[in-house]
């Protein structure tokens, strides 16, 4: 089965492979964001305290800062699907063994070895998908393979924790395992069987950091991306401790947070593929907007769902930016569409780091909100960057072919 033939892209056969690469999206979304929810429960399983388990959920974010460049790297030569299947089998296994793990040490390795292969994953199978349809219908084709991450966060990540409260923090584990199983499946049944590409090589995929706009461009994810996190790591506390809500209404909240990631990965998808550039800085304004306004609103249960839903738009930078990684990579496809992977889990680390940093220094739990701000608008500065240096290129490329003119700036 060729690309050429699961188009065009309202096919069954499309639907089937999109449903296939979304299953992985669920079951890496799960594992990361249900993971958080276990702190409690896993250290007290292993009789650790909560901040020294909180560096497993760091330990899991390095996994992908690092798997994802490295095994994009190495696995250049191998078709598209085998490096899928392997992916999602390694992703499997590690869960599993994370579930078993009888100590800290133990579960610190196994949950950076799980995280390994999910920025690749992720990687390939949006690669994958953009191959499927018209060069302007990438970022939804993305996006669709990020559908299930963003649906994880409303159905996969509080069926996890509560397995994981349920009937022990083990289970939260194994069940992802047991998701990525599926996945196997699914990707051996309809993923498009594509032959090795011979030209590919680990030197090519590097030549993609050689490039300024690559750079750039993970550079506006690691930071811009920052503020969402900096605010849903402590949102849950800012439900107890300011507003004093019930717990159940903790659930609510991130419930409500997840349907606005989802909305947003669709919309922010939709507008990349009409102006992909003027998309991302929409979306960084709006970030900081809704962040600005997240300190007054965290004060009512009823405001503080109003912005979250609306926070959740910044995912829309999430398809938006690996299509922009797939225009300014040239060959080295592979490598760049990893490293939006490994620039969404800066953020995850560099947000919740800020703003923990703000709540220590005594500026209270809804400070973070500022604190989100103030990355949302560095990705911004990072995007003015990148536009005037590729303008500065064209103009001197322009001037090379054209003797006489004079490239403005």
């Amino acid at each position: 089965m060729t690309s050429s033939q699961v188009q065009p892209s309202g096919g069954l056969q499309y639907i089937l492979i999109m449903f296939a690469l979304g299953m992985g999206g669920f079951s890496i979304g799960t594992t990361e964001f249900a993971a958080m929810s276990l702190v409690p429960y896993f250290s007290a399983g292993l009789g650790i305290d909560q901040p020294t388990a909180g560096h497993v959920i760091s330990a899991y974010a390095l996994g992908v800062v690092i798997g994802a460049p490295v095994l994009a790297v190495f696995g250049a030569r191998m078709s598209r699907r085998k490096l899928l299947l392997w992916l999602m089998l390694a992703f499997a296994g590690f869960n599993v063994l994370s579930a078993f793990s009888p100590n800290y040490e133990t579960m610190l390795l196994f949950r950076f070895l799980s995280g390994v292969p999910h920025g690749a994953y992720f990687g390939v199978a949006s690669l994958v998908a953009a191959s499927l349809v018209p060069a302007n219908k990438r970022a939804q084709a993305v996006s669709l393979v990020l559908l299930g991450l963003t649906i994880a966060t409303i159905i996969g990540v509080p069926a996890a924790s509560w397995l994981g409260q349920s009937f022990g923090w083990r289970w939260g584990f194994g069940v992802v395992g047991l998701l990525a199983g599926l996945t196997v499946l699914l990707v051996f049944l309809y993923a498009p069987k594509d032959p090795p590409n011979p030209s590919a090589s680990p030197l090519r995929e590097l030549s993609a950091l050689k490039r300024r706009q690559v750079w750039l461009t993970v550079l506006i994810g690691s930071i811009g991306f920052g503020g969402m996190f900096a605010v849903y790591t402590y949102v849950t506390s800012v439900v107890f401790q300011v507003i004093g809500a019930p717990e159940w209404m903790a659930l609510v909240v991130l419930a409500v947070f997840g349907t606005g990631i989802t909305f947003g990965n669709l919309v922010g998808a939709w507008l990349a593929d009409k102006a992909l550039m003027p998309a991302v800085a929409a979306i960084l304004l709006w970030s900081s907007t809704c962040l600005l306004a997240y300190p007054f609103a965290a004060q009512q249960i009823w405001s503080l769902c109003l912005v979250v839903f609306f926070l959740g738009g910044t995912n829309g930078l999430s398809p938006a930016l690996q299509t922009r990684l797939m225009d300014v990579a040239g060959d080295a496809q592979t490598l760049a569409a990893a490293l939006n992977h490994s620039a969404f889990n800066i953020a995850n680390a560099l947000g919740p780091l800020l703003g923990g940093a703000a709540i220590a220094a005594g500026y209270g739990l809804t400070s973070t909100g500022y604190v989100g701000a103030g990355l949302a608008l560095g990705g911004l500065l990072f995007w003015g960057i990148a536009v005037w240096d590729e303008r500065r290129t064209n103009a001197l490329q322009a001037a090379e072919v054209t003797p006489g003119v004079t490239p403005e700036g």
